[in-house]
């Protein structure tokens, strides 16, 4: 199982959005979600030309604390089955 922690999720989203955008981070826009998305699409496909089926889960709530424990309450923000397609 990997556990993958975006840790700089707002300064994506100023690189994504520029100067008018970086206002809106925090108020309309929610960074964590928004860079998760994206990389589960990058990901999903990625997968899928490997030939690898996966449940790729984006939760919230989740941290991780030094390097040996992981605390939950989480919330799951989106989710995705990669499954290869038949032919």
């Amino acid at each position: 199982m990997l556990i993958i922690e975006v840790t700089n999720p707002r300064e994506v989203m100023r690189q994504r959005l520029g100067r008018l955008g970086e206002r809106l981070i925090g108020r309309v826009v929610d960074p964590e979600a928004q860079v998760e998305k994206a990389l589960i699409q990058e990901m999903e496909t990625a997968f899928k030309e490997f030939g690898i089926e996966a449940r790729i889960v984006s939760v919230q709530g989740a941290q991780l604390v030094g390097r040996h424990q992981l605390e939950l309450p989480i919330q799951v923000r989106d989710e995705r089955d990669v499954k290869l397609t038949e032919i």
